[in-house]
């Protein structure tokens, strides 16, 4: 099935299919409990941008080599958070206790996101509730699920009602992105081809602005950041961040701030941006427009750069500007619900791990470097976008077995097999290392991981 799904990711992004055969699938095909294919998701994004990463590579001189992808390795990638460590230690969780499922007054479910303080903040004074589970269970039983679901997010809070798959298919969002793929890779503007210097890795010399926070996005710049790309990720001082999130893809970047709203910090962008070469932002589509960095003002200012927009729901439809986090795709998309049903519970239940999350880094990354071999022999400023629910529909479309039919948990064993230890900005990091075997350039982090603000707002 990964090898399948591989191959489809090829077609559909335009590339040579035959270039799959440089790749080989290795280790166990136990899944991690699900009655979706998540292991297959895991192994064939990794594979997919690996095999984007070796075309580069070849394109700068480099040799012809075959990829092997551990299956197990994949999936433990894929929950990388999940087994960081610090200094022998699990990283506080910061998770919130207002976050979760509740059930509705009109016997449905719902899903609330409150890890960020202004949302969690929103969602009390929505529902006129204390802060505390108890208090809000008791004030959603007082409310429709679809009802709350709406007013939450014409607020801009956080939230999804538990459909099923077959509302979800009904839903106008699912029926707006129901022909997208799963990578979409349009040229938006041209410019002169950009050929690519024989190299070291193959990615080195390639900039890239990372404009992300949690875990999609800042995942995609982090697998580029392991082949050689610079990666300058920009946060700002009033944005909230997850810590440890930040501590897991920050591995192989540089972190800056910089504040769009003044004057300094648009003058910096404008500096960053003429000698960038990929911009990969996850606000909300339109969001950046009003600092010009939408992709049109920015092909037509920067010819030859390539945009990665990444969102939750997709770029177009009636909830393209929601907010959105990978379980509350999987809550309104009907995952949660065939979940729930699988392992008989007697709500919601949900995936193994982010899936959606980081399956969608890893094809905006291999979307990327597609888009970036194409500047490289035909010109053109390009863009890419990816979403959470594109994701979503994909991991879908495959086919489906029994819970705990040919599945096992990861074990300590495996978990120390794929983990390497580093020096980084939190102390002594243990954390799952790339899963490709790439041996005549084997991807790895040249940086280590760093807080927010260390680095200065300008390139190495």
């Amino acid at each position: 099935m990964a090898r399948a799904l591989l191959e489809q990711l090829w077609t559909q992004a335009g590339a040579d299919v035959d270039f799959c055969q440089r790749l080989q699938f290795t280790g166990s095909e136990l899944q991690l409990p699900s009655t979706f294919a998540v292991g297959t998701l895991a192994s064939a994004s990794i594979a997919a941008q690996a095999l984007a990463a070796q075309q580069l590579w070849e394109l700068r001189g480099g040799v012809e080599q075959q990829i092997r992808v551990d299956r197990r390795h994949a999936l433990a990638m894929f929950r990388s958070e999940r087994y960081l460590r610090i200094d022998g230690q699990v990283p506080e969780d910061t998770w919130s206790p207002l976050s979760g499922y509740y059930p509705t007054g009109d016997g449905r479910w719902i899903q609330l996101h409150t890890n960020f303080p202004h949302h969690s903040a929103g969602v009390l004074q929505v529902l006129g509730s204390a802060a505390t589970r108890e208090a809000v269970a008791a004030a959603i039983l007082r409310w429709k699920a679809e009802e709350l679901e709406a007013v939450l997010a014409q607020a801009d809070m956080c939230a999804a009602m538990i459909r099923t798959e077959q509302e979800w298919a009904q839903h106008p969002q699912a029926q707006a992105i129901a022909a997208l793929p799963a990578v979409e890779i349009t040229r938006i503007g041209d410019a002169p081809v950009r050929t690519l210097a024989a190299a070291g890795r193959p990615l080195s010399g390639i900039r890239v602005l990372d404009l992300s926070r949690v875990i999609a996005a800042p995942v995609a710049a982090r697998t580029l950041a392991q082949h050689g790309a610079d990666v300058l990720a920009v946060g700002a001082a009033h944005l909230p961040e997850i810590p440890l999130l930040v501590m897991d893809t920050a591995r192989g970047k540089r972190n800056t701030r910089i504040d769009l709203r003044s004057a300094p910090g648009q003058q910096h962008m404008a500096q960053l941006m003429q000698d960038a070469d990929v911009f990969l932002q996850a606000y909300r589509p339109g969001a950046l427009a009003q600092f010009g960095l939408d992709a049109e003002t920015l092909a037509a200012r920067y010819p030859g750069i390539v945009v990665v927009s990444l969102s939750a729901y997709g770029q177009q439809g009636p909830w393209s500007q929601r907010r959105g986090f990978d379980s509350l795709v999987q809550s309104a998309s009907g995952i949660a619900d065939t979940e729930g049903q699988a392992a008989y519970l007697s709500g919601p239940g949900k995936l193994p791990c982010q899936a959606l999350d980081h399956a969608t880094g890893y094809l905006a990354a291999f979307a990327t470097m597609i888009a970036l071999q194409r500047r490289a022999s035909e010109g053109g400023s390009w863009q890419v976008r990816v979403s959470l629910a594109q994701t979503g529909q994909l991991l879908q479309s495959l086919p489906r077995q029994a819970l705990h039919v040919q599945d096992a948990e990861l074990t300590a064993a495996e978990i120390a097999a794929y983990s390497e230890i580093t020096a980084s900005g939190f102390g002594q990091m243990q954390a799952i290392r790339p899963v490709e075997q790439m041996p005549a350039c084997q991807p790895y982090f040249f940086l280590p991981s760093m807080p927010r603000g260390t680095h200065v707002p300008q390139w190495g």
